[in-house]
């Protein structure tokens, strides 16, 4: 029917919002920092607990995304199904696993967050497993040309250098202690953040593995939010320690 409407070109609007989205939460983070973790403070309204806050706010990138891709044509061809259980791999652990390697310290997320990133997750799932499973076109030829493999090696080295840096910061301290300490070790000989220069590298390689505008929009909005978000943290260490190490960046190695 002429006029019509077509999924194909509400996603594109939707992948339009993302973009939007990622330079309005740069510009916001820039001026506010997220009030999580370091930079928790009151004034946020109802909070819940790190742990379950996580759980509940990364949820929908699991299950939500399952059944959208499930419900796509080419869910069950080879490399539709080889992105996706590239996808579930690091959301399960985020989900399922990385939640309880936390150490509780008492400090917890205000509930406008977690709404806030429930709505993101969702949005971003629809896009992402809409796309692989139904609306893009991977042969399998599609594992063989270099933007698949380029991709994969990126994405894999960004999860190592994430996984690494998580386990530095997890083993800072003992439990029960609440004093911050200066990382070392890794990466975290180059710059102050490198767990999220790890996953803003997981989710480039994502994007070039898929070759789409959703992925690039990820992408994008993962560096708009993780960026600034590296910056204010590598500013506390070195408003906090006098001899924090001069040669470290944020987030970048070597460039910021």
């Amino acid at each position: 029917m002429q006029g019509e409407v077509t999924e194909l070109q509400v996603h594109f609007w939707l992948v339009l919002v993302m973009f939007a989205l990622a330079a309005q939460a740069f510009i916001l983070l820039l001026l506010v920092n997220a009030p999580y973790g370091r930079f928790t403070r009151a004034g946020w309204g109802p909070t819940l607990s790190t742990r379950s806050a996580w759980i509940i706010f990364e949820s929908p990138a699991v299950v939500v995304f399952a059944a959208i891709y499930f419900s796509g044509d080419y869910a069950w061809e080879r490399v539709p199904l080889i992105l996706f259980g590239i996808w579930q791999f690091h959301y399960i652990l985020r989900t399922i696993i990385f939640p309880f390697r936390i150490r509780e310290t008492g400090k917890r997320i205000p509930m406008v967050m977690v709404v806030v990133a429930i709505l993101f997750n969702v949005l971003n799932a629809y896009l992402n497993a809409r796309w692989i499973s139904h609306l893009g076109d991977y042969p399998d030829t599609w594992l063989m040309p270099a933007p698949f493999i380029a991709g994969a090696s990126i994405s894999v080295v960004g999860w190592l250098i994430n996984q690494h840096a998580d386990r530095v910061l997890f083993n800072l301290r003992k439990p029960g202690e609440t004093h911050y300490v200066i990382p070392q070790g890794g990466m975290y000989r180059q710059v102050s953040c490198p767990n999220y220069f790890g996953e803003i590298l997981e989710w480039t390689g994502w994007a070039i593995m898929t070759w789409s505008l959703a992925g690039l929009a990820f992408a994008v909005l993962t560096l708009a939010n993780l960026l600034p978000r590296a910056l204010a943290t590598h500013k506390w260490y070195r408003a906090k320690f006098p001899d924090y190490p001069e040669s470290r960046r944020a987030v970048i190695p070597y460039v910021v």
